[in-house]
């Protein structure tokens, strides 16, 4: 067999030759763009005190939010159900962005439709687009369940999912018993991890109430445990929660689990649909003995439903990342379900204790600034103070007063947290003006990070949503003592590879 002779070009050196220089130049000229040196002395200022009290009293414009819309999040949730269909309503560009941002993350195909609204449906109302849209859908793909969710332009013209959904039976497009759950989920406020928080909602409240004679509450009682993961964007999360429950020994439903629908097998065939929560456990969820969520701050909709309507107790974390966290998380499925954590779990406690002992002279003081939602970021506070480092600077673009109040509860009981400033609403230009003027040793955050921390000539350590332009990070955990060990791993091994990159050449040493 012939060896392959083509060259795969990044763009890297790609750009570099001479065409592309050639149109760049041309461009410029074309653009009238400044100099070069206006440029750089343009780039200067913006590391300023003076431009940073300047960014930092802008009140309308927002420059990089580290947040995406709730549709995005509604996506995830409807993945997390046995032979369920995402249905976006609205626009054929917004559900190309959905899966786009959701498949440069997983790598992995997102299965996902839309009614494509237009410039008609905008003005006389999407109804006869979903219509269309259902019965398309179910045909070609043959779903178990259709998941619907709004996107700005429906939410605008105020369409109505429920009476629309009515009219497509009536009309014969879908049966009467073929399930089609939904919520909304406008754009224009709130974010993903609302949207995955309300699609979560919306599908076990219309499983476990769309037979009307049927009241939740009724639901056989048992001893099983049912688990909420939040927006959680690592697949080897999930094998790691039911890991230790297996331990434990309790039994357990995961309402939403998207870990094989975006973790689908190379084998030669592909399906739309790969496991998820089989659609007929959800009905009897309303009988287990609690739900425990994983992430509090996207799940707080879907926890109000079930202790109101399914008279069920539940129970939140944030994530639990680090020793102290994970502590917390087993302390709590103990005392729920009254089994002694397992023998095996605390084994693997101390040995990641003694790894975190071993990495401490290298971690103690090193100012780090953080980026992510409300429940990641309390997870990588609590894992920061617990290993000596110093969070300085904590931007949650999506969080809200009462993560705030947490945020400051868990800096302020540590001294290692006693300097550190968490600021809510804001975006990733303002933190770029915070890199300059206080700076740190590293950042935690995002692929959307990655520019700042160039910028500022500082690593980054990706840990959340999305990353983009590294493989395979999801497939690792980052919760339980497990995932411990590997952020761990990920944020001590990025901290010694700086050193090397800055030794001179008499302490460019073997051993660390």
């Amino acid at each position: 067999m012939a060896k392959d002779e083509i060259e795969y070009k990044d763009h890297n050196t790609l750009f570099e030759t001479a065409p592309y220089v050639e149109s760049a130049e041309k461009k410029r000229v074309f653009e009238a763009a400044c100099s070069r040196e206006q440029a750089k002395e343009i780039e200067e200022y913006l590391k300023t005190p003076e431009y940073q009290e300047i960014n930092f009293s802008r009140k309308e414009t927002v420059i990089n939010p580290a947040k995406a819309c709730q549709p995005l999040g509604a996506v995830l949730g409807a993945l997390g159900f046995e032979g369920t269909l995402p249905f976006s309503h609205g626009s054929q560009g917004c559900i190309a962005y959905f899966r786009s941002h959701l498949a440069r993350h997983f790598k992995e195909p997102v299965p996902a439709v839309s009614s494509s609204m237009t410039e008609d449906g905008a003005v006389f109302g999407g109804m006869k687009n979903l219509i269309e849209g259902l019965q398309n859908a179910t045909t070609l793909y043959k779903p178990k369940m259709v998941a619907i969710h709004t996107t700005c332009m429906a939410e605008v013209i105020g369409d109505d999912l429920n009476a629309f959904i009515g009219n497509a039976r009536k009309e014969g497009v879908i049966s009467e018993d073929f399930p089609v759950a939904y919520c909304n989920t406008p754009s224009f406020v709130g974010s993903h991890t609302w949207g995955y928080d309300h699609m979560i909602k919306g599908i076990i409240s219309y499983l476990t109430e769309r037979h009307g004679d049927l009241r939740p509450a009724d639901a056989p009682k048992t001893e099983k445990l049912n688990l909420i993961s939040g927006f959680d964007t690592y697949t080897a999360n999930f094998g790691e929660i039911k890991r230790i429950l297996e331990l434990f020994g309790v039994e357990y439903t995961f309402l939403g689990d998207h870990s094989e629908s975006l973790n689908s097998p190379a084998d030669g065939s592909y399906k739309y649909y790969y496991g998820g929560t089989k659609l007929a456990d959800v009905p009897l969820a309303p009988g287990a003995q609690a739900t425990l969520a994983l992430q509090k701050y996207s799940t707080k909709k879907t926890r109000e439903y079930i202790e109101e309507s399914w008279k069920q107790p539940t129970s939140a974390v944030y994530s639990p990342i680090g020793i102290t966290a994970t502590d917390k998380l087993l302390k709590e499925i103990s005392r729920i379900t009254g089994k002694p954590v397992p023998q095996e779990l605390i084994k693997e406690r101390a040995q990641v204790v003694d790894a975190l002992t071993d990495s401490h002279p290298y971690l103690h003081n090193k100012r780090v600034a953080l980026v992510g939602d409300p429940d990641i970021l309390l997870g990588l506070i609590s894992f920061c103070l617990e290993v000596g480092l110093e969070p300085v600077h904590i931007l949650c673009s999506n969080g809200d007063k009462e993560f705030e109040e947490e945020a400051y509860g868990l800096l302020k009981a540590s001294p290692h947290g006693i300097d550190a400033k968490v600021y809510v609403g804001h975006d990733l230009w303002h933190l770029r003006s915070l890199l300059f003027t206080d700076p740190v040793d590293f950042a935690i955050g995002s692929t959307h990070l990655k520019q700042n921390c160039k910028a500022a000539g500082i690593p980054l350590v990706r840990i959340g949503f999305p990353i983009f332009d590294r493989h395979h990070l999801h497939r690792f955990p980052i919760l339980g003592y497990q995932g411990a060990l590997h952020v761990l791993t990920t944020v001590v091994n990025t901290l010694l590879q700086q050193l090397d990159d800055q030794a001179e050449p008499h302490s460019f040493d073997f051993v660390r």
